[in-house]
């Protein structure tokens, strides 16, 4: 009975830290540096880099060019 209390009372731990904000947001923040910066080498993913500034780069120009066929 003892064994199994220690067995659960490890788990909930376990629960407890892997929901926690703090941890999420860790995870999360590593998993958005993995995508910019390989985590092995430390050298960033140009690639990777250069695909989401494309995306943005293109929706600011496409709002810019709705805003201005809107306005005349």
């Amino acid at each position: 009975m003892e064994a199994t209390r220690e067995r659960l009372a490890g788990t909930i731990d376990q629960l407890v830290h892997r929901t926690s904000p703090k941890t999420i947001a860790r995870r999360e923040l590593t998993s958005v540096k993995g995508y910019f910066v390989d985590l092995r080498t430390g050298r960033p993913r140009t690639t990777n880099i250069l695909k989401v500034a494309g995306g943005v780069l293109g929706t600011v120009a496409l709002v810019a060019v709705l805003r201005r066929v809107t306005r005349d």
